[in-house]
């Protein structure tokens, strides 16, 4: 691994491993009663969220907190951003102050890595624009490990809008490289302009998709970053590509079913499905945290060594 996570590009199968092996640790102290090690006592983090951000932002500032880390909240609504302060100048400055880490969101893709060329410190893409998401790619391989021990030869179906979604981008990579294999399922006006490179199978068929899936992963509708009707309707899109009830009494009961969040019930996932016991979105949310302190210890404590650091004496 790299001094930042911008890409699972940045990680390939054998770091993927790494800190999913990493991510056992941190799990077993998110059980213990005080949920907490002084492995990062010392570093600062900064969060950079120029998008709105539920899930991730609360993960990363838990994993941080858990690590012993300071933090730094950045508001951009509350920043000299809305004075026209340039990107660079809003990093550079927050670097001037000696941080250790950032953590970024941004509609635009590449950003993240512009910003790494501007600080010394450890950056980590928290979703940049259509491009990549890769801790949530992480926190996804984890809760399959987790529930189905490999990813190795199990059959995923990503299925929704691939299109916008910087989750399907590193989701596909970090699968692959683990060893599944993926499904697109998705009308053609939801795919990217060319699937070059991508180690995908790509199908129409929603109901075939799902027979044979040991994953049936679900991406909402992105509408605030679709810039035309890209379906007749969000009835039609339901009924074509749409987790019914129906169709989620259909599954295998081994068929996991995962969705990054928010969730559009009633369009990409019918209400009730999040209820099932196959199930795992609050898993991945749960999981999340975990990951995430294994990144932020990767990056900024020793790296190595983890197990004695982590037997410190439980308060």
């Amino acid at each position: 691994m790299s001094n930042h996570l911008i890409s699972i590009d940045d990680l390939g199968a054998e770091g993927l491993t790494e800190l999913l092996d990493l991510s056992d640790y941190f799990l077993e102290v998110s059980g213990r009663r005080i949920p907490k090690v002084p492995v990062l006592r010392g570093k600062t983090i900064a969060w950079l969220f120029w998008e709105d951000s539920t899930r991730t932002r609360l993960s990363f500032e838990t994993a941080a907190k858990r690590l012993s880390a300071d933090t730094l909240n950045f508001n951009v609504s509350s920043s000299s951003v809305k004075k026209g302060e340039s990107l660079r100048d809003t990093v550079e400055t927050i670097g001037a102050m000696g941080i250790d880490g950032i953590v970024v969101r941004h509609a635009s893709a590449g950003v993240p890595r512009q910003i790494s060329q501007w600080t010394d410190a450890a950056i980590v893409n928290a979703g940049d624009g259509w491009h990549e998401h890769p801790t949530q790619a992480l926190l996804d391989c984890y809760t399959i490990r987790q529930e189905r021990g490999s990813l190795a030869g199990l059959r995923i179906a990503l299925v929704g809008d691939i299109k916008h979604s910087r989750v399907a981008r590193s989701n596909v990579k970090a699968f692959a490289a683990l060893g599944a294999e993926v499904t697109l399922v998705a009308p053609p006006t939801l795919l990217p302009p060319t699937l070059d490179g991508w180690p995908v199978k790509v199908t129409q068929d929603m109901d075939e998709a799902c027979a044979h899936a040991d994953v049936v992963y679900l991406l909402r509708m992105q509408l605030e970053r679709q810039e035309e009707s890209l379906i007749p309707s969000l009835r039609e899109y339901t009924s074509r590509f749409g987790l019914t009830s129906a169709r989620a009494r259909a599954l295998n009961p081994r068929t996991l079913v995962m969705h990054p969040g928010p969730m559009n019930r009633g369009v990409e996932i019918a209400g009730d499905v999040p209820d099932l016991a196959n199930a795992v979105v609050t898993n991945q949310v749960a999981n999340g945290v975990v990951t995430r302190m294994a990144v932020l210890y990767q990056l900024l404590g020793s790296g190595a060594g983890l197990v004695p650091e982590l037997e410190v004496e439980r308060v």
